[in-house]
Order: C-alpha cells, then structure tokens, then sequence
C-alpha cells in the first residue's frame, strides 16, 4: 500500500499546530501541546492503533484550552486524510469496545469520505484535572470533518471521568487500528460499491 505517512502544519492566529504520523508504526508517541490530559489520551490513540504520532502544539492557553484542542483535532484529521490516501485496500470499517475498570465505551469508525459524528459521554464530572470535558466534542468534530469520516462514540458505563474519557480514546485508536488494516482481499480495490470514498 505504499507508505502511509503525513505531515502537516496549521498555523492560525490562535495555534500553531504540526503533526507527523505513521499509520503503520508501532505506537510510538511524542507530544508538546501544553494541554497535559490531551497528551495522554493522544498517546493511547498511538500506543492502541500502531500509529506513531508527534504533535507539536502551541497556543492561547492564557484564555483556554478550547482552541488548542480544537485545532489538534483539525489538524490531526488532515494528516490522516493525507496519509490514508486513495482509501484502495484497506478495510474501511473499524469498532471497538474497551474497558476499564468500572468504565466501557464502543467507538465505531468508517472511512466513509462523509464527515459524522455521534457522540454520547455523559462524563460524571465537568473537568478532567485542568481540562474541560466538553473539549473531547471540539477534538472529535474537528477530527471528523477533515478526515472525512462517520464516528460513533458511545460511552456505555462509567462513574470516574478520567476513566470515561481514557476507555474512549483507546476505543479509537483499536478502532482506527481495525478500518487502516490492508485487506488482502481488496488489494488495490476501493472498499465502496460507487468506486470512490
């Protein structure tokens, strides 16, 4: 399928944002944002879908993380737009159910070309340490509408917050893992009936 890699960077008035990753690495994780909880959730992303992931962040942290989350979301869904390429050959569809203790989320993902998110977390608590849990709707949504996928997020028990949100970052990345894996069947077909995603 070729290399799979991307890098890109997003500069704006708010953030300045670069990400680099490898769809086929081995979970490597680096990561400067400033936004310390971001950084864990985004290395279970790298660690659970193979994905070796570098994000560089900076941003107006002075008044809140809002942007700064927003815009990795952003620029992260580009790098995997560009990295997945022509979508030929890979499996398309991606799920996962994991747990954690008390907590269990089910992330859902296709590599449809279609931006879709559904997302239900009913996060016991409002903030996770420093951050907003109101945030991870910002992230997803910035994801899935530059990497051009439908996302089903659903948090299905759970009473401790930063558990809530770890069961579905680590459900994303099995689930990214899942949908990225060449399909040895569709070798340089495209996984849709209308020839293009």
């Amino acid at each position: 399928m070729g290399e799979r890699q991307a890098s890109v960077t997003r500069n704006t008035l708010e953030t300045q944002i670069s990400v680099s990753i490898n769809l086929d690495g081995t979970g490597n994780f680096n990561a400067d944002t400033g936004v310390p909880f971001l950084e864990h959730m985004m290395e279970q992303i790298a660690r659970h879908g193979l994905i070796d992931l570098d994000i560089q962040a900076k941003g107006d942290l002075h008044i809140d993380a809002h942007h700064t989350v927003e815009d990795i979301g952003i620029t992260l869904g580009q790098a995997f737009a560009k990295a997945v390429g022509d979508k030929k050959g890979i499996t398309r569809y991606g799920h996962a159910y994991v747990p954690l203790d008390e907590a269990l989320s089910r992330v859902v993902i296709d590599f449809s070309g279609r931006p879709g998110l559904s997302m239900d977390i009913p996060f016991t608590r409002a903030m996770i340490g420093a951050l907003d849990t109101e945030l991870f709707g910002e992230f997803f949504h910035g994801f899935v509408n530059h990497a051009q996928v439908t996302l089903h997020i659903d948090n299905l028990k759970g009473a401790n917050s930063h558990h809530q949100a770890e069961t579905v970052f680590k459900a994303f990345g099995r689930a990214l893992r899942m949908a990225l894996e060449p399909d040895p069947r569709m070798a340089g077909i495209t996984p849709s009936t209308k020839g293009c995603l």
